[in-house]
């Protein structure tokens, strides 16, 4: 068998994780002024659009409410309003900036369902292209991301801030 090497993972792996009680990571990065350490791409009232630093593809980002909710029934109108209308900005700026094909937008609500951070909602926002999964995914459980979150955010960050 051959050995994928991610070297960038290892930050992930050894990094301290969250205890019991804490806040969530989401709640962190709301909080703080590093934007583009944190790959903060938007930020609205009630909402901010950050770039998923472990991707299943590339320029896949997520939408996330400042408020610590786990479900949509525990957001406000406003808030509900607005992380749906950043999704569609952030839709808008993957299409001028990175060309799909399509999209997968969904959230994970629940252990079941998938959520990693179970106890702070967010919304995915996936760009896709026509034969972007390949054997890779499919047999050796890897995605190959093609450019450097930190670029892609560099770059969905100047789109956002002309619209």
């Amino acid at each position: 068998m051959e050995a994928l090497h991610a070297p960038w993972r290892i930050e992930y792996i050894l990094g301290p994780k969250r205890a019991d009680g804490d806040a969530s990571i989401f709640t962190a990065i709301a909080q703080s002024d590093e934007d583009e350490k944190n790959y903060v791409i938007a930020r609205g009232k009630s909402c901010f659009a950050v770039m998923n630093n472990f991707p299943y593809n590339a320029g896949h980002l997520l939408i996330v409410p400042y408020r610590e909710v786990p479900d949509l029934a525990d957001l406000n109108d406003n808030e509900l309003l607005e992380l749906m209308q950043l999704c569609r900005r952030c839709q808008a700026a993957l299409r001028e900036t990175m060309n799909p094909g399509g999209f997968n937008i969904g959230l994970n609500l629940g252990q079941a369902a998938g959520a990693g951070i179970r106890e702070h909602l967010h919304l995915h926002v996936v760009p896709r292209w026509d034969g972007d999964t390949n054997f890779m995914p499919a047999l050796g459980q890897t995605a190959i991301i093609p450019e450097a979150v930190a670029e892609t955010a560099a770059k969905l960050r100047t789109a956002l801030a002309q619209n």
